[in-house]
């Protein structure tokens, strides 16, 4: 059984480690010294607006472009020193497809094990493999110029897997995908950190952050505005907070005089405790009803979202580029 590039010398805790990265386009700075640790086999979401820098990060990581400073290593080699060993070990599918529409989708990914210099019946084989995968079998003798938005872009992720990469950068991989194919896509990028590899995702759908990373970083203005899990970005705003709804007065005025933080709101009978959630903070309030012998008639639980987060960290006029769906474009189908 041959030996995959992932089964090849020591492992990499660190897939992606970045310090102090800039690159400026004249006197315009893209990147501001920012920093990154990334873990092998986890899924690192860079979110932003539109021309906030996402896709110069990826393209200086993939080695397409250089960076004016800083340090990088991608899959334990450094940028600078050895960038055909970070070439070999990595991926990089962007939000423009990367297939030659005048071939068929068996061509393109022949193509693809040609330039991996691999040996023509391995080549067949994976590219086989990967057809049947990706549920392009039907369509592979096919122009690609006729397939669906959809289809290209699994077609493109099937053509970046020929050479079996560790590393895999998706720039902004679902722009324009209708609804059904963007969760297509999110299947496929679990499935591929299940199999072991590690993806760097930048998006500016805050939705798609939320679903798919491990860690989440926000870049504004050039810089990591904040990073962390999406619930602990979500605490990092405030907003959060516990109402509880009364259907008896008596109730609600005797809950107010023991919950002498809430806010209260006297015709819907409710009250609004600032909370961060938390299970801690959920029970306390509980308990301080109980002893007091009081029963709410509705608990609800309410913590910020990455729109929150977005807006607290970059301002409206930024988050406003930012949503589940990008309305301005024609979903591709």
């Amino acid at each position: 059984m041959p030996t995959s590039k992932r089964d090849e010398g020591p492992q990499v805790t660190a897939a992606v480690s970045v310090l102090g990265l800039c690159k400026s386009y004249g006197d315009k700075t893209v990147l501001d010294g920012i920093d990154l640790h990334i873990p092998a086999g986890s899924v690192f979401a860079l979110l932003g607006p539109n021309g906030a820098g996402k896709t110069t990060a990826v393209k200086i990581l993939s080695t397409l472009i250089t960076a004016d400073g800083g340090q990088a290593q991608v899959a334990g080699h450094d940028l600078t020193a050895d960038p055909q060993a970070v070439r070999a070990a990595i991926g990089v599918t962007g939000q423009f497809s990367a297939v030659d529409g005048l071939i068929t989708g068996e061509e393109n990914m022949l193509l693809m094990a040609d330039l991996h210099h691999m040996p023509k019946q391995e080549g067949q084989r994976i590219t086989a493999e990967l057809l049947e995968r990706f549920d392009l079998t039907d369509a592979a003798k096919k122009p690609a110029s006729t397939y669906s938005g959809g289809m290209k872009r699994r077609l493109d992720i099937a053509m970046t897997l020929v050479g079996d990469p560790r590393i895999i950068f998706f720039d902004e991989p679902t722009t324009g995908l209708d609804p059904r194919s963007r969760q297509n896509m999110w299947q496929i990028i679990r499935e591929l950190v299940t199999g072991g590899a590690t993806v760097f995702l930048t998006t500016q759908y805050l939705e798609e952050a939320d679903q798919l990373a491990d860690r989440i970083a926000v870049l504004s203005d050039g810089r990591i505005a904040a990073e962390g899990t999406a619930e602990e970005l979500k605490r990092l705003v405030p907003g959060g907070h516990i109402r509880l709804r009364f259907s008896v007065p008596s109730a609600y005025q005797f809950a107010a005089a023991t919950l002498r933080e809430a806010t209260p709101d006297n015709t819907g009978m409710t009250l609004q405790i600032p909370s961060d959630g938390s299970q801690r903070e959920l029970r306390s309030i509980l308990d301080r009803l109980d002893c007091a012998g009081i029963a709410a008639d509705e608990l609800t639980v309410h913590t910020p979202d990455l729109d929150d987060v977005f807006f607290a960290l970059t301002g409206a006029a930024t988050a406003a580029n930012l949503g589940p769906l990008d309305q301005t474009k024609e979903p591709l189908r």
